[in-house]
């Protein structure tokens, strides 16, 4: 059996789960998520845990265990508490700011850059090179997060660009003069 799979989910104080045969849904905070189970895989409510169940030992079947485990996790450890990425610009003169809901950033190209975040990802400005993604989904945060990153990832060379807080870029030697 999985070794994820098989752990229960402690529910919290606050956090309400509904189970209706396939669809999980999970209420906190005025915020709801939802999540359909694989077929044929249970979902049980016992003692304030849940407890998934899986249908066979088959190859897929246990891959799939411990992943829908973790994703019903995600969603009541997201409505806990809220998910966090915090990004830093790197670069000389490279800049964000907010303008209404819009994150523009400044890196060095001959315009800025407009982006704006989906609804239920929040995204602040913390200093003008960091930036703070949050959000109750695991999934949408890292996505937006990866789509700023996105815009100038580090370069290898000089270390300028949008990095992710704590993320090492291995800095290569440039050309050498004879």
């Amino acid at each position: 059996m999985s070794r994820v799979g098989r752990r229960p989910i402690d529910i919290p104080a606050g956090i309400k789960i509904e189970i209706k045969e396939t669809l999980v849904k999970v209420e906190g905070g005025g915020k709801s998520l939802e999540h359909t189970i694989p077929e044929g895989f249970i979902a049980e409510l016992k003692d304030n845990q849940v407890i998934i169940v899986r249908p066979s030992d088959s190859r897929t079947m246990r891959a799939l265990h411990g992943t829908t485990r973790s994703l019903i996790q995600n969603m009541v450890t997201g409505l806990k508490t809220a998910f966090q990425k915090k990004l830093k610009i790197q670069g000389v003169g490279y800049k964000a700011q907010m303008k209404g809901k819009t994150l523009v950033l400044d890196l060095g190209f001959s315009h800025s850059i407009n982006y704006i975040p989906p609804e239920d990802v929040k995204v602040e400005i913390v200093s003008p090179t960091e930036i703070s993604v949050k959000g109750v989904d695991k999934q949408k945060v890292g996505e937006v997060a990866a789509k700023i990153r996105q815009f100038y990832p580090p370069e290898p060379y000089k270390g300028k660009g949008i990095r992710y807080e704590g993320e090492y870029v291995r800095q290569k030697q440039g050309k050498s003069v004879a």
